[in-house]
C-alpha cells in the first residue's frame, strides 16, 4: 500500500536538503526542477502552496501548453539534477519530475503578490561557467527551434536513439494517437499517428514530425504526466497491483470490500478498489448493487459475462467507468468516478489504470478489518451514496410475463419506474376513473404468483388481508395486515369500490386484498386527502375485483378467476399474498 512519508521525515530532509539562501536572493541559478503542473490557476496554487511548506524556494510560471508548472530552483544544473534525484529517491517529489529551462517558462504566479517574488533568470545572465565534464544539454526555446522541410525533419528524425522513438511512441499513445506497441520501429501505424496528430495541431499531415513538433508533443505529454503523478500502486490489503495518478487523487480509507482514493483537490476524480471473496453469485449480486449507486448513473452500455463486467453510466453530474473480474473465487476491480467535461483527461487515465491492473490470487480485502455498521454489510456499499427512488408503492402481478397494475397516484410524475428495485418498467395505461395503472415489464417476468380475482359479490364482515410494502423500499418483502370488509360501496353507494376497516400505511396502496381462499376481492387504493374532512383511523377504500377485471380485459389481458372455495391454511394464504405482490418504485 502506497502511504505517505511521516511529516517528521519530511521536515528532517527538507531541512538537510534545503539549508540554501532562498532562491530570489541566489541570482546564479539557470535551471528549475519541475515537480508538477495543473490545468488551472486555482488547482495549481493550491499546490504551489503545500509544497512550499516543506521547500522556501517553490515557484510557479505558466507554461507554453496553457498549464501551469510548480518548479523548484532555480538552481545550477548539475546541482538541480543531483537534488531532483534524491527527492525523487526519497518520495518527496513525484518520480516523474524533470529539469525545465527558464525559456520555457511563462508568466510567473506563486509566490502570490507581495511575497519575494522568484524571478527567472535568462541563461545569458550570470551563467555558470561551463561544466567540461559533461556535454551541455541545455535545450533551446520550443520557438527558437528552426522550421524544417520534409527532407530535413526525416534527416532529424534519424538522428533519434530508440529510447527517443520509444518515447515519441509513448506521447502518441497518451494523447489517443497510437495503439500499437512501444517499439521505438516507425511503421505504418506510427506514421498514421503521427498524421493524425498533426491533423489535430492543424499542420499539414506528412506522417514525419518536425524537431519542433516533437518537442511540442513531448512537453505536452510530459507536462500532463507530470500533473498525474503517476505512480505504481502496490495495495497489500487488497492484493491488487495498479498505476494511479497519485498527483490528483490520495488513500482515504478501507471499507470492505472497497478501498477509497479521494481526491486532493476537491475537483478532481475519485478512484475506489474493489476486493473481495466471493463466486459468480457474488459478482452478479456486486454488478446488481453498484448499479443502486448514486454515482453509477443508470444511463450507458453495460457488458457481464459469467467472468465479470464493465459499467459506463453517464449523466449531467456523474460520468463513471466500473470493471470487476472473478478469478479463483475472489472479485477485484475498480470504479472510476468523474464529471463530465473531462473526456479525454479520463480517457487517458483510465486507459493507464487498465494496461496495469493485476489482480493477486492469494489475497482479498478482509471483510472485518472495518468495523461496519449492519447496513453496511447487508449492501456493501460503505462510503458510497445509494440511490433512492423518490417514493415506493405496492402492485399485484396479474399475467404469467410480468405485468403489474398499480395505482394512478404511484406512477405519476416519474422519469422512470421499477418493478421489484431492478426491473425497468412502462406505464402502459392509467385510467383516471378507478384510478389504477398498468405497468409492463422491459423484460419478461416470472412472478410466482399471479392474481386470481373474484368476482362473486362477498359478505360484509368478511375477514381479508392486505399484502403490501408499508415501509416501501426498505423491506426485502411484502407485509400481511388483516382487517374486514365493511361495505361493497363506496360511503355515498359508489358502485366498483368496497370500504375496508385496516390498519394499513401510503406503501401498501396498489397491494392486492384477499379473502380466506387467496382470491383477489380488490385493491387498496390511497387514502383520500380531502382537505374539508378527515376520515376515522382505520377507514380504507379498495377498487373492486370486478372493476379490475374489467380494466384488463379492455387492455387486452384476461384476468384469472378464482376457483377455489375452502379458506387456505395461514401459511398458504400469506405465500399467495408474497408472490403476487411487487414492489413499485417511482424515480427522478
Amino acid at each position: 500500500m502506497f502511504r505517505p512519508i511521516a511529516l517528521f521525515a519530511l521536515l528532517l530532509s527538507a531541512l538537510a536538503l534545503w539549508a540554501a539562501p532562498h532562491p530570489a536572493a541566489a541570482q546564479d541559478g539557470t535551471v528549475w526542477i519541475q515537480i508538477e503542473a495543473q490545468p488551472t490557476l486555482a488547482e495549481a496554487e493550491e499546490r504551489a502552496r503545500a509544497y512550499a511548506e516543506l521547500f522556501p524556494e517553490t515557484a510557479g510560471f505558466q507554461l507554453r501548453s496553457g498549464w501551469y508548472g510548480i518548479v523548484l530552483g532555480p538552481f545550477p544544473e548539475t546541482e538541480a539534477r543531483q537534488r531532483m534525484t534524491r527527492l525523487a529517491r526519497d518520495g518527496m517529489i513525484p518520480a516523474d519530475s524533470f529539469i525545465a529551462f527558464t525559456r520555457n517558462l511563462g508568466q510567473p504566479f506563486w509566490p502570490p503578490a507581495g511575497s519575494p517574488a522568484v524571478v527567472p533568470v535568462p541563461e545569458t545572465e550570470a551563467a555558470p561557467e561551463p561544466d567540461t565534464t559533461e556535454p551541455d544539454t541545455t535545450e533551446p526555446a520550443l520557438a527558437d527551434l528552426p522550421d524544417e522541410t520534409r527532407a530535413e525533419a526525416r534527416d532529424s528524425e534519424a538522428l533519434l536513439s530508440e529510447d527517443q522513438r520509444k518515447e515519441l511512441q509513448t506521447a502518441l499513445q497518451w494523447f489517443g494517437f497510437y495503439d500499437g506497441g512501444i517499439d521505438g520501429a516507425y511503421g505504418p501505424g506510427t506514421r498514421n499517428s503521427m498524421s493524425a496528430w498533426q491533423e489535430a495541431q492543424g499542420v499539414e499531415a506528412t506522417g514525419i514530425l518536425t524537431t519542433r513538433q516533437r518537442r511540442a508533443l513531448l512537453d505536452a505529454w510530459r507536462g500532463e504526466t507530470a500533473a498525474f503523478g503517476f505512480a505504481e500502486l502496490v495495495e497489500e490489503e487488497a492484493g491488487i497491483t495498479l498505476t494511479l495518478p497519485l498527483g490528483l487523487v490520495e488513500f482515504d480509507h478501507y471499507e470492505p470490500p472497497f478501498v477509497h482514493f479521494r481526491s486532493k483537490t476537491g475537483t478532481g476524480p475519485q478512484i475506489v478498489l474493489i476486493s473481495q471473496p466471493g463466486d459468480q453469485a457474488a459478482l452478479y449480486g456486486l454488478y446488481d448493487i453498484l448499479q443502486t449507486l448514486e454515482s453509477v448513473p443508470l444511463t450507458g452500455p453495460r457488458d457481464r459475462t459469467e467472468g465479470g463486467f464493465r459499467i459506463r453510466g453517464t449523466s449531467d453530474k456523474y460520468d463513471t467507468t466500473v470493471y470487476a473480474e472473478l478469478t479463483g473465487g475472489l472479485i477485484k476491480g475498480w470504479m472510476y468516478i468523474s464529471s463530465p467535461g473531462n473526456e479525454a483527461r479520463d480517457a487517458r487515465i483510465i486507459r493507464t489504470i487498465e494496461s496495469s491492473f493485476a489482480p493477486r490470487d492469494d489475497k482479498a480485502l478482509d471483510p472485518g478489518m472495518v468495523a461496519m455498521s449492519a447496513e453496511t454489510k447487508a449492501g456493501l456499499l460503505s462510503g458510497l451514496e445509494v440511490r433512492k427512488p423518490r417514493f415506493s408503492r405496492s402492485g399485484l402481478f396479474v399475467d404469467a410475463s410480468g405485468a403489474v397494475l398499480t395505482t394512478a397516484e404511484a406512477v405519476q410524475g416519474c422519469a422512470r419506474v421499477t418493478i421489484d428495485r431492478t426491473t425497468e418498467a412502462t406505464v402502459t395505461l392509467t385510467d383516471a376513473a378507478t384510478g389504477l395503472a398498468l405497468l409492463k415489464p422491459a423484460a419478461a417476468l416470472s412472478p410466482r404468483a399471479v392474481a386470481e380475482f373474484q368476482l362473486a359479490p362477498e359478505r360484509t364482515g368478511t375477514e381479508v388481508m392486505v399484502a403490501g410494502y408499508p415501509y416501501e423500499d426498505r423491506l426485502p418483502a411484502p407485509v400481511m395486515t388483516f382487517g374486514t370488509l365493511e361495505e361493497v360501496t363506496g360511503l355515498n353507494g359508489e358502485p366498483g369500490v368496497k370500504r375496508l376497516a385496516v390498519a394499513t400505511l401510503p406503501g401498501d396502496a396498489g397491494g392486492p386484498v384477499l379473502d380466506a381462499t387467496g382470491a383477489v376481492i380488490g385493491m387498496l387504493l390511497p387514502r383520500p386527502t380531502d382537505a374539508t374532512r378527515q376520515l376515522p383511523e382505520g377507514v380504507h377504500f379498495a377498487a373492486a375485483g370486478a372493476e379490475i377485471a374489467r380494466l384488463l380485459t379492455g387492455s387486452g389481458l384476461t384476468p384469472l378467476q378464482a376457483e377455489r372455495r375452502a379458506a387456505l391454511p395461514p401459511s398458504d394464504l400469506s405465500a399467495a399474498g408474497l408472490g403476487m405482490t411487487a414492489l413499485v418504485s417511482c424515480w427522478d
